[in-house]
């Protein structure tokens, strides 16, 4: 793609995601939506393979259905209530319509299929953005929109995210379907705790984002796609592998890595609330999503290919590890120790 078209749709990108967050009216907030559904269709579709193209008019069809919603719901606010202001959102239908399109746009569950799809047409630098940029803007919405929001509904909404995240995330091959399930397994930890505590939601969404462009930049890296391929990296760059189980596992949020912290507040948050079944199933079902981090993991550093592999083993290059890669694993991992500090701020 040619540098200046990139840095056009960029600049775009981030105008886009600051309208949104930045506004208190309802059509700003649409429009900077739609700014940055325009920017990121033509990073999706840059190969020009069938499938790019395919996941590219998805994501067009899916993100526009979905503001569609977000403009009807404000604008049924805004009949009923007269206010256009975000933080106004008090008509019960008005709350129900804008969480599902904001649900759709973010790719959680029952609104989940478009992401897995549209991110194994995009290129691992693209399904960077798509995972943790892109879903920006909406979190900002629902974080703004939180005390009116139904809990019940944002409660089941959650639970069959993780539960489908994890389960459909078992048998895929693929890793950026591995990293889309679990992206939808994250938004039902960020969408159970949002009406209770909205700011542990953003810490949740931060401390992901980081975590997972981690583990998109070292398999941009490693130009790891599959499993297959991921298994005979060993001998091209074995530090980033170690890495990568380091991170993988921090994703999955064992102790003592940073993804444990976000896990541990939200469960203490939960139980103050009552709320200990669903608690219980959070955590239980947590530990689908920690298989195919570990199978992931287990490819990547602990198998050695059999002789008979069909993929030509990579040579061991002194290339250094981008400065990015190494400051986000050692933040991905090691936060932690902070998390006292975190809590008093939350």
């Amino acid at each position: 793609m040619n540098p200046q078209a990139k840095l056009i749709f960029t600049v775009s990108l981030l105008l886009g995601t600051t309208i949104t967050i930045s506004s208190n009216h309802w059509v700003m907030a649409w429009t900077g939506l739609e700014i940055n559904t325009l920017a990121i269709l033509p990073l999706i579709s840059k190969s020009h393979h069938p499938r790019a193209i395919e996941a590219a008019t998805k994501y067009f069809l899916v993100q526009a259905t979905a503001s569609t919603l977000v403009l009807f719901a404000s604008m049924t606010n805004a009949w009923s209530t007269g206010q256009w202001d975000i933080t106004q959102l008090t008509h019960p239908t008005s709350c129900a319509i804008l969480t599902s399109a904001l649900a759709m746009k973010l790719g959680l569950a029952p609104f989940h299929f478009w992401f897995p799809e549209v991110l194994q047409g995009s290129p691992l630098t693209t399904g960077l953005l798509l995972s943790t940029v892109m879903k920006l803007p909406p979190i900002t919405l629902l974080y703004m929109t939180s005390p009116s929001l139904n809990s019940t509904l944002l409660t089941i909404m959650a639970i069959l995210s993780a539960a489908l995240g994890g389960w459909m995330g078992l048998n895929q091959t693929q890793t950026r379907k591995i990293m889309a399930f679990s992206s939808i397994s994250h938004l039902g930890w960020m969408a159970i705790i949002l009406t209770y505590d909205p700011k542990l939601t953003l810490l949740n969404f931060y401390l992901y984002a980081l975590i997972t462009a981690a583990v998109f930049l070292i398999l941009n890296s490693i130009k790891a796609t599959n499993l297959p391929t991921l298994i005979t990296t060993w001998a091209k760059t074995p530090s980033l592998n170690a890495m990568l189980l380091l991170t993988l596992l921090s994703l999955a949020g064992l102790p003592p890595l940073t993804g444990f912290l976000p896990k541990w507040l939200i469960i203490q948050e939960l139980t103050k609330q009552d709320m200990t079944t669903a608690a219980t199933i959070m955590a239980l079902l947590s530990l689908l999503s920690l298989f195919f981090y570990l199978r992931l993991a287990y490819c990547a550093t602990i198998t050695l290919p059999p002789h008979t592999t069909n993929h030509m083993k990579m040579w061991r290059t002194n290339k250094p590890i981008n400065a990015s890669v190494a400051i986000l694993v050692v933040m991905s991992t090691m936060l932690l120790p902070i998390s006292p500090m975190i809590s008093h701020i939350v």
